[in-house]
Formats: structure tokens, sequence, C-alpha cells
């Protein structure tokens, strides 16, 4: 599994666990919600771990670029608000952080 395949499924996973907290305690949704958004935020987890790099901090901070742009896909199609032009200027830098994280070249 490549690495964005690996950020893509556990920001999808994260955003619905999360979600379905938000539901719960924000919307008056049923108690049930929580139960798909434990396994939902498991799967998070275990999602990053297949991440192709040494360290554990380094994947998270990688992953939060695609993290923060599935957040506004998110926002866009199942909130129904249109993203604006600062949170598509946010979302590029977050992405070119992202890629100096996880692709700069290391030290031996």
């Amino acid at each position: 599994m490549t690495n964005l395949a690996a950020f893509i499924g556990a920001a999808l996973a994260e955003i619905a666990g999360c979600f379905a907290f938000w539901a719960w305690a924000r919307m008056n949704a049923s108690v049930l919600w929580l139960l798909p958004g434990l396994a939902s935020l498991i799967a998070f987890a275990s999602l990053l771990t297949l991440a192709d790099t040494t360290a554990a901090g380094r994947a998270y901070a990688a992953y939060g670029g695609i993290y923060v742009v599935a957040s506004l896909i998110w926002l866009r199609f199942v909130e129904g608000v249109d993203p604006d032009r600062w949170d598509v200027s946010g979302a590029a830098l977050c992405l070119a952080g992202m890629a100096v994280i996880l692709y700069g070249p290391r030290g031996a």
C-alpha cells in the first residue's frame, strides 16, 4: 500500500469516526452512532501504521496534509458548505508541507 493510499484511507476513517461523535454530541443522534464511530477510529489508527516511514511522528505530520484536504472535501460533499479561497489556499500549504516532511532528503 502506498503512503497516499494509507493516508487517504486513514483520513476518511478518522473523519467518519469523529463525525459520528459530533452527530451524537451536537446533532442529538442516537448513542448507537458511537459504535461505528469507534470502529472507524480503530481503522484510522490501523491504516496510519501502514505509512512507509521510520518514525511515527513523521507519519502523523505528513498525514496532516491529506487530513486537511479530506476535511474540506467532507465539508463540501457531506455538509454542503463550499470551501472558500482561504480554505483551498491553506490546504495547498498543508500539502506542500506534507511533501517536504515525507519526501525531503534525510541524512544517514
